[in-house]
Order: C-alpha cells, then structure tokens, then sequence
C-alpha cells in the first residue's frame, strides 16, 4: 500500500494498444480491458476512424463500427487512462486499513480513538514533584484513596490518607502551594458501619496488636466488630480522648 500524498488524476496519461482481426461483415468489437469513454482511439488497417462518424464507444466495453469490417480487417484499439497508484491512502476517506507492520520515524498526530489489545514498547515518562524519574509501559494504582486527574497531556495522581506531615498519623494538611506542612488531623468520632472481622485474613498472620487513633468508635445497630484469636485491640491509642 502506497504510504503518503495520494496520487491523483493528472495530465500524465497510460496507454495500450489492443489489436483484433475482423471476421467477414464484423462491425461489433470487444476490447479487453474495457476503455474509458473518449479515451479510446481506433485504427482501421493503419487509418484512424472518427469517433461518432466511423464508429461509435459509449458503453466502456465494446466498439460498433458503423462500416462492417471485412475478413482479415485489422483493428486497433489506443486505449488512453491516467497514471493511478493502487491502494493509496486516500485523504478524508471514511475507512482505511493497512495490513503487517508500519513504521514511522517523527511523531503521529490524531485526533479520535487508539484501539488495541496489545501496545508494545509504548512508555510513559513518570514524574515526582515535577522531576522526571523514569518511564513504564504500566500504572497500576493500588490501595485506597488513590485517584487521578487529566490535565493536558499530564496525569496527575492524588493519594489521600495517612503517611503526610504530624509523624504520619492521620490525613496530612498541606501548605497553600500544596506542599505537606508537620500537621495532620483526623476525627475524633468514627462509625463501623458493617460487620468486621479482625483475624488473620487482615490483621496480619500472627499475633498482633489492632490499634486505633480515633477515640471514639460507635458500632452500628447489628453490625458484629469480633477480635479473632491472638489478636489485642486498643481504642484510641494516643489517648486522645483524656486531652
């Protein structure tokens, strides 16, 4: 498939000349391969006929002499076309497709929707605080309060939750410019809403400690909150509540 501006019809033309020999009284012709009409001249035994005078063409497929021919008469047909490219990209052309690999060097600029199963070697640059630290070809987002936000040709990734500024407890409180100040906060009343249960599935294999910095925990109407064996729960660790 021809790749780039697409060839047009222009003033350079094609030709072919197709030669028959007439049988006794012969005044219909088939030219193989057809012809485009009024580009077709034709030659009687070396004298050109006139078109409309000595023969006529208007169907792209046969000549009617209007004189018939005698046997062994030789015709020939001239046939003219334009210079055309097969399989071009065509500009505007409501549907293309293009079959194996292509390859371009320089960038591809589009406008509508990459469709793909697969996008090999593909990367992304990835930034910190607005420093480049690499590039992958994958972002997977884990854990709660992860989101992210188009801006551009930018993604900009938000994660909430503990890990700020005040020793790392509780929801961090930035500084105007978004930067994380040495405070956080977090409430000081909670609701456990469904049922809980604090076993090995999620409170760590073995023997362990289930702590909370909220001091005060309600537990809904029906809702079970059950320690499983070998693990220890503290309500309000810091001891907020006696402040």
């Amino acid at each position: 498939m021809a790749i780039g501006r697409p060839v047009s019809l222009t003033n350079n033309v094609a030709s072919k000349t197709i030669s028959v020999t007439a049988t006794a009284s012969q005044t219909l012709f088939t030219v193989t391969g057809g012809y485009r009409i009024n580009q077709v001249a034709v030659f009687r035994n070396g004298v050109r006929l006139a078109d409309g005078s000595d023969f006529t063409a208007r169907d792209g497929a046969t000549v009617t002499l209007l004189s018939a021919a005698a046997v062994n008469d030789v015709l020939e047909f001239q046939i003219f076309d334009d210079f055309r490219v097969a399989d071009a990209i065509i500009n505007a052309s409501a549907e293309q497709t293009i079959s194996g690999n292509l390859t371009v060097t320089g960038t591809i600029t589009g406008v509508g929707t990459v469709t793909g199963s697969t996008v090999t070697g593909a990367a992304i640059g990835i930034s910190s605080g607005g420093t480049v630290v690499g590039a992958a070809k994958t972002l997977n987002f884990i854990g709660t309060g992860n989101t992210f936000a188009m801006d551009g040709d930018t993604v900009n990734i938000s994660i909430a939750g503990g890990g700020g500024g005040g020793g790392g407890l509780g929801t961090a409180i930035n500084y105007e410019d978004g930067t994380t100040s040495p405070f956080s906060y977090f409430d000081r009343e909670t609701t456990v809403s469904a049922n809980l249960m604090l076993d090995a599935t999620k409170a760590g294999a073995s023997e362990s400690i289930i702590v909370s910095v909220i001091p005060n925990i309600n537990i809904s109407s029906g809702v079970a909150v059950t320690v499983g064996a070998g693990k220890t729960m503290i309500i309000d660790v810091l001891q907020i509540g006696d402040l």
